[in-house]
């Protein structure tokens, strides 16, 4: 699980460990994932910590079934404003990255009979959302990256799927609620947006993508689950 140290993928690791499997957390942080997860260093926009760190983790493990590629960066501007190093960094961390992290995994998931990759993307790169130009074009590649690997793997056996999260309660957006100045007027905005009239809970996110990686599901693969509170109906 990538970005395992907190918010969704700190809720995923914990589902996946509370059903039995035995998770592997790549962050940049520990963070919270404790004995949830064994904790390996990674920053998935780097290609030689990625090669580092699947290296540290095939010294672990010699299996893997479940690849979730969580991690990811956001941006807050429109194209008029975005510069070039933000273009180049989101991209590089949330398309490339999950390319990087997939690439490195995919030999060690077509031993698995159960392989599985979900991508979090997000509901930003279906539905136009104020001041979001290069997350939501990042989060628009991220959906067809999984179309096309769900093609591409097929034949090895390995489902690629998506969950496209609305605005979700996590410790990044806080942080971004708290740099705001009124920060119960900037959350309220956020809430009224969503159809339901809350944020999405990291454990609904989480409860989803470990649905789609579960091997009941053996037929599902190129879907995406929109988990957003009404905002794409």
């Amino acid at each position: 699980v990538t970005g395992a140290g907190s918010g969704i993928g700190l809720e995923v690791a914990k589902g996946l460990t509370d059903r039995g499997a035995t998770v592997f957390g790549f962050d940049i942080n520990q963070g919270e994932m404790g004995s949830v997860a064994t904790f390996i260093k990674c920053d998935i926009g780097d290609a030689t910590s990625v090669e580092s760190a699947f290296a540290e983790f095939k010294a672990a493990s010699n299996k893997l079934d479940i690849l979730i590629n969580n991690a990811g960066i956001g941006s807050l501007t429109t194209v008029e404003k975005e510069s070039d190093e933000i273009w180049h960094k989101v991209l590089n961390v949330n398309v490339v990255g999950t390319a990087r992290v997939s690439r490195a995994a995919i030999p060690l998931l077509r031993a698995s009979k159960s392989a599985a990759i979900v991508n979090t993307a997000s509901i930003a790169g279906t539905d136009g959302i104020p001041n979001r130009a290069a997350y939501s074009a990042s989060k628009g590649a991220v959906l067809s990256l999984t179309l096309a690997m769900a093609t591409d793997h097929l034949v090895d056996g390995i489902r690629v799927n998506a969950v496209n999260p609305a605005t979700t309660d996590t410790p990044w957006v806080k942080k971004l609620l708290d740099q705001s100045p009124d920060a119960k007027a900037a959350r309220t905005a956020l809430e009224s947006r969503q159809p339901m009239g809350r944020l999405v809970s990291p454990s609904e996110i989480a409860s989803a993508i470990i649905f789609l990686a579960s091997p009941i599901q053996a037929s599902v693969t190129g879907t995406t689950i929109n988990i957003d509170g009404g905002m794409h109906s």
